[in-house]
């Protein structure tokens, strides 16, 4: 695996009985459940993430003395893709809970000859040479991160980029890397298998929205 993803179920812990149960057929008949583990999942990668970020020196008075610490220089702004990336959103606002928040539509179009994305409702937050962490629960092919992407970074550069995904794909994995041509980390619970012939994560855990919301129409 490259040096800039970070895959978190490369080591054991904890999280491995999250990411377990949001696979589980039958912890999956949990909305509730389901929901809470993509919150929990989100928190620990965003846990994992702040390791990364720059931090300045502040000092804090005590009843008994002074005590120096380490905290962020400035907050990172959170973009996700609506609708499956809330929850997983949430957990990331658990430890960045000053940050500003944009959101992007994007919706997947099953054509004949491949899979094509589109655009809906956009809420961009500004960024000017912050970091940028986009979380969205699944990285299939990487059309619906690099179409977002696209549509972001006409509003600004931040100063890196970070991609956070619950599970990925090979594939897609390959084709950000491939793609993408400034400063950037991606942040993984758990790369998988492969992609079927539909485009769908290997093993996966199957529509993320719909088992988050229900099925749509």
């Amino acid at each position: 695996m490259q040096q800039n993803i970070f895959v978190l179920n490369a080591v054991n812990s904890i999280a491995n009985q999250i990411i377990l149960e949001l696979r589980d057929g039958e912890a999956q008949l949990d909305r509730g459940r389901f929901r809470r583990n993509l919150v929990k999942l989100g928190a620990i990668l965003a846990y994992e993430l702040s390791k990364s970020l720059q931090y300045k020196t502040v000092e804090v008075d005590t009843v008994l003395g002074k005590s120096s610490v380490n905290i962020l220089e400035s907050p990172p702004v959170l973009y996700t893709i609506i609708r499956a990336g809330l929850p997983f959103l949430e957990g990331f606002q658990q430890f960045f809970e000053s940050s500003d928040c944009g959101f992007i539509g994007a919706h997947r179009i099953e054509e004949k000859e491949e899979i094509a994305v589109t655009l809906g409702y956009s809420a961009i937050a500004p960024f000017a040479k912050q970091d940028l962490i986009l979380v969205d629960p699944m990285l299939a092919t990487g059309k619906s991160t690099l179409t977002a992407l696209e549509s972001i970074l006409q509003n600004g550069s931040p100063g890196m980029l970070h991609l956070v995904f619950a599970i990925a794909a090979p594939e897609g994995l390959e084709n950000l890397t491939k793609c993408l041509d400034i400063p950037y980390k991606i942040w993984v619970g758990a790369v998988d298998e492969c992609l079927n012939q539909n485009g769908y994560i290997v093993p996966g855990l199957g529509d993320a929205g719909d088992l988050l919301f229900g099925k749509k129409i």
